[in-house]
């Protein structure tokens, strides 16, 4: 079949979904509606921010001949974040699909299931929507509330207290925002290859690699530069941790041998995690009861910050095969 009959077919499809119907991305999970089906294009509008994007019809037919000529099916992972809806649209036409467990959109001769988001399956991921079972996810919430109750513009202004709160909750944020930065890094080391950035809608990432020596056995070390006319004491120094021994048994103070500089620093003694879950539920409970325009905005903000959290552990990939397009119409 040609592309320009895979294209007509496609359109036919878009043209018969009601104005409701909802896609689904299968890199970045956005969910969008099409607004409108014109021969050189298809646009789209995404529900969450209400933003606009033509998808080209040149663009459809690149996909079309990619997918059909990849035999184990185009791997998703190879389309830059900007194309992940071409795939959603083609799992419209029947002769496409997406294979989620193997990561590939294939064409297929056999009628196939689409990207659509049937009304039941919407209402149930609604329901089931819970927040991230991840402690960081606590303390964002609660530094946010702190940052908007304090003027952190102005911190000379504030009193010590709050101070306290401040430093207390951003230790926190900052220790699990590491541990799930770490977490997210492993994984991408199983996704990301040298020499091929993968481009995400916050930013980008490459894999790179870096050395780290440790020396072998000192006698080894020594005797293979003494080997090559390298006398020890050229690359022997002392040992803090064998002078501090040394100080044990003699009554030289610490100061005779080593340059000392006091620094003096806060750090978290402690944390009332009872009074800070007390504080969490209050604002839950705050924001659950409140029928206002300024809390609106800050469930807004909140359901905002959930989505920033999955989406940054999330991941989509790939390299451009098309040119950019022109504007919207």
């Amino acid at each position: 079949m040609t592309a320009g009959v895979t294209w007509d077919n496609l359109r036919d499809e878009c043209d018969a979904l009601d104005d409701e119907a909802t896609l689904l991305t299968p890199l970045s999970g956005t969910q969008f509606t099409i607004t409108s089906v014109q021969d050189p294009r298809i646009v789209i509008r995404f529900r969450d921010s209400g933003d606009s994007q033509p998808l080209q019809r040149e663009q459809f037919e690149t996909l079309f001949r990619r997918v059909e000529d990849a035999a184990d099916g185009f791997d998703l992972d190879r389309l830059p974040p900007d194309a992940d809806p071409y795939a959603a649209v083609l799992t419209l036409h029947p002769r496409f699909e997406i294979d989620e467990q193997d990561g590939v959109i294939r064409a297929t001769d056999e009628p196939s299931s689409s990207q659509r988001i049937r009304a039941s399956d919407d209402s149930t991921a609604m329901d089931e929507r819970a927040e991230p079972d991840r402690p960081v996810y606590a303390d964002l919430l609660l530094l946010i509330d702190t940052m908007e109750r304090h003027d952190v513009d102005d911190l000379d202004a504030l009193e010590t207290p709050a101070l306290v709160n401040l430093y207390t909750l951003l230790s926190d944020v900052q220790r699990g925002t590491d541990d799930l930065r770490k977490e997210v890094a492993d994984l991408l080391l199983d996704r990301v290859h040298h020499d091929q950035p993968v481009h995400a809608q916050f930013g980008s990432v490459q894999r790179t690699s870096r050395e780290y020596r440790s020396l072998k056995d000192d006698e080894d070390v020594l005797a293979t530069l003494e080997d090559a006319g390298i006398d020890r004491e050229r690359v022997t120094t002392v040992d803090s941790s064998k002078v501090d021994e040394a100080l044990e048994v003699t009554e030289l103070a610490p100061d005779d041998v080593y340059e000392i500089d006091d620094r003096e620093y806060v750090r978290k003694a402690e944390v009332d995690e009872e009074r800070k879950e007390t504080r969490l539920q209050g604002l839950k409970d705050q924001l659950a009861s409140a029928d206002d325009p300024e809390a609106d905005e800050l469930r807004d903000e909140i359901e905002a910050l959930e989505d920033r959290i999955e989406e940054l552990t999330e991941f989509s990939s790939g390299q451009k095969f098309h040119t950019p397009s022109g504007g919207d119409t």
